[in-house]
């Protein structure tokens, strides 16, 4: 027999590679701000940056599309012109920019210190807030910058962690590690990417996650049949402990990131527009009152640099102006970016916007990114804390999105749709005569909509309403 043998060589290779960079991470971060949130955002940058200043109100016209790219940007004598908000005074950037130290806090900036205090904490600002403090390596503190911002309403995280390694250049290893740390942090059970490790991270925060515990949590199947002998056998546990221990489960939250849910849509200030354009469509465009404009200031820049008394004030002045460009350059790509998906998520729920909720489709996150060309995380910070002013009202866009139900003929149904008509089916009941979950399953199918029973009692619930036992009312 011949043996096989082995040698070990060292390649080097050379392969195109993301590097994460803070303005990559702020650009991947501006596009999951809400209005107020991005107004502070830049209101900060205009306060610390000397050449952003404020244009004029009426300078551009709102960016719109018939469902397709927005048009460029304008351009003016001084620099690009781009949306947003009133600046603060270039001297007082200047000034901290040059080293200066403050004295007391005037009137007009301790009342925006004062409304920025009113405004209720994000999910992503009270995680990014501990994140700071719970590691000083700035790799994983970058990582898990992007991984507190790539969590959807309820604090889970639906991106893979390979996929996120790709898409930031990352070994995997640190984007594990950077999870591990954000799935760390508090409310317990944040950055869990399914129930079952939501639910065990608190477990675990409690000292609670013991071996029967690990068993109930991998089989929340059986856990939601009720399968009690099937879980005792398998926990090796008695009745009396076995309950004891599905009630501590049940009251922990399975969705912690709702108790930090954004109160900017709670006034639906809406980020698109939706009109009827001349010929008969719909036309989508950049609300603009939510829209002031910013622009850079080049003259500023040409003016002051060659006046600069020492090294460093010339390259605080060139930092600026760095900063200003990179900062332009996203919100615009934001701006095209919100305006091309709005415009496919328009196209897709025409007949919702013109007829109404029974009109709503199905639609997902992928068929949106593989349309528009996008990556599906992108797609979800999109469409995060924005709203859609329409005919009918504004709407928050994550509502537009939903899963598919099969009709009897084998037609697709929102489920959006089908809570709709569960809501009026309840809404047009008569004394005496509530439906049941069975009684609404029945009159859906006879609709030709197959639901299961299970399914309408979860969405009765969804839409807060009560059980058939108290609506029951007197003739």
């Amino acid at each position: 027999m011949n043996a096989v043998g082995s040698t070990q060589r060292l390649e080097l290779r050379q392969g195109p590679a993301l590097t994460l960079t803070p303005e990559l991470l702020q650009s991947i971060g501006l596009l999951q701000l809400s209005h107020l949130e991005l107004c502070a955002f830049v209101e900060a940058e205009l306060e610390r940056n000397p050449l952003l200043q404020q244009a004029e109100v009426d300078a551009a016209p709102p960016v719109s599309s018939p469902a397709s790219a927005p048009p460029a940007s304008q351009v003016d004598g001084t620099g690009r012109l781009f949306p947003f908000v009133p600046a603060r005074r270039r001297e007082a950037a200047m000034a901290k920019g040059a080293g200066s130290s403050g004295g007391s806090i005037p009137g007009e900036a301790r009342e925006d210190l004062e409304a920025v205090a009113a405004q209720p904490l994000s999910l992503a600002a009270h995680l990014d807030a501990q994140l700071a403090l719970a590691t000083a390596d700035p790799v994983l503190r970058a990582i898990g910058h992007d991984l507190v911002h790539s969590l959807d309403e309820a604090g889970y995280l639906r991106d893979e962690t390979d996929a996120v390694a790709r898409r930031l250049g990352r070994p995997l290893a640190d984007v594990e590690a950077a999870l591990a740390l954000v799935q760390s942090l508090d409310p317990p059970g944040i950055g869990a990417r399914s129930l079952s490790e939501c639910l065990s991270l608190q477990l675990r925060e409690r000292g609670r996650l013991d071996r029967p515990m690990e068993i109930l949590l991998a089989r929340l199947d059986l856990v939601a049949k009720g399968d009690l002998a099937a879980l005792a056998r398998l926990c090796g546990l008695g009745e009396a402990e076995l309950r004891a221990r599905l009630a501590e489960i049940r009251r922990l939250d399975p969705k912690p990131g709702l108790a930090f849910s954004s109160a900017a849509l709670d006034l639906l200030v809406p980020d698109v527009l939706v009109r009827e354009d001349p010929a008969g469509g719909l036309a989508v465009e950049l609300n603009p009152e939510t829209l002031p404009r910013l622009l850079v200031d080049r003259s500023y820049y040409a003016r002051v640099r060659p006046a600069a008394r020492s090294e460093a004030d010339r390259t605080f002045l060139t930092e600026c102006l760095r900063s200003a460009q990179w900062l332009a350059r996203s919100l615009d790509r934001r701006a095209d970016t919100v305006l091309k998906v709005a415009a496919a998520i328009v196209r897709h729920q025409e007949a919702f916007i013109r007829q109404g909720a029974d009109h709503l489709r199905p639609l997902t996150l992928r068929a949106i990114a593989e349309e528009v060309g996008l990556h599906e995380s992108t797609i979800s910070r999109v469409v995060a804390n924005k709203a859609l002013g329409t005919p009918r009202g504004t709407i928050a866009l994550k509502l537009l999105f939903g899963a598919a139900l099969t009709g009897t003929s084998g037609e697709a149904h929102a489920a959006r749709a089908v809570q709709e008509r569960i809501r009026r089916l309840v809404a047009a009941e008569e004394p005496g005569q509530a439906l049941s979950d069975g009684d609404i399953a029945r009159k859906l199918d006879e609709a030709g909509i197959r639901v299961a029973r299970r399914t309408v009692a979860k969405y009765r619930e969804t839409l807060r309403i009560p059980p058939v036992s108290r609506r029951r009312r007197p003739i």
